[in-house]
């Protein structure tokens, strides 16, 4: 779910210097935990994409690295974030990584790590206080499949605050402008109106029941759909 490496883990200078290729930089993300995390990751992916689909002023990523070396070295200061949102760019579905110093210096709007028993400590200690204190990603969010534990926190003066839940149970994401909740044992979006954003296949669902109920609405009144 994630790699890192940190100051602690950095060797002491010495008097030559290890050159680093300037290349492409790939992501270095090990497999997901378990399907649930895949399935969960794929669907936030694929409903904002289906919601903003006639936007290209972001570009939304899962389980992808982000670089952020001041030093701009693909050995240090990298974390791999679950799921995470840019705004203010392009989507440019080629990136292999999110590498900032390439990027305009921009790191993540939106965060949300998906909890697993590895990484739940280091997702609610050590990888807020990044995302927080270096990143300053403004929304963050954590979710566990299993559990359904759920919890944002906003950037208010500097520091997180815990995000206040509405009365659906609702957190909003003031970047994102929409609402995070659970929904049939899973993580997904709301309108600001409370409404469930859909996917792809269940706006095809949708879309599919209503012609029907259109149908035999009409056959109630004498009228052939068919020959409309």
């Amino acid at each position: 779910m994630m790699t890192t490496s940190t100051p602690s883990s950095q060797t002491k200078e010495t008097n030559y210097e290890i050159i680093f290729p300037k290349g492409e930089f790939w992501s270095d993300e090990p497999p997901l935990e378990t399907y649930l995390h895949l399935t969960q990751i794929i669907l936030l992916l694929k409903s904002l994409q289906w919601l903003w689909q006639d936007r290209e002023d972001y570009f939304a990523a899962g389980n992808l690295t982000i670089y952020y070396s001041p030093k701009q070295k693909k050995s240090e200061f990298f974390r791999g974030s679950d799921f995470f949102v840019v705004l203010g760019t392009t989507i440019n579905p080629n990136r292999k990584s999110w590498v900032v110093w390439e990027e305009e210096g921009k790191y993540p709007n939106v965060i949300i790590e998906i909890l697993s028993d590895s990484t739940a400590a280091t997702d609610r200690g050590e990888k807020k206080q990044i995302y927080q204190d270096i990143f300053r990603t403004p929304d963050y969010f954590w979710f566990d499949p299993y559990t359904l534990e759920f919890q944002g926190f906003t950037i208010i003066s500097g520091k997180y605050q815990p995000i206040e839940p509405n009365e659906q149970g609702l957190l909003w994401s003031e970047q994102l402008q929409l609402y995070l909740g659970i929904y049939e044992e899973k993580l997904r979006y709301f309108t600001a109106e409370g409404e469930l954003v859909p996917t792809p296949e269940e706006t095809a669902v949708q879309e599919k029941q209503k012609a029907e109920r259109f149908a035999a609405k009409l056959l109630e009144l004498g009228i052939n759909p068919d020959e409309m």
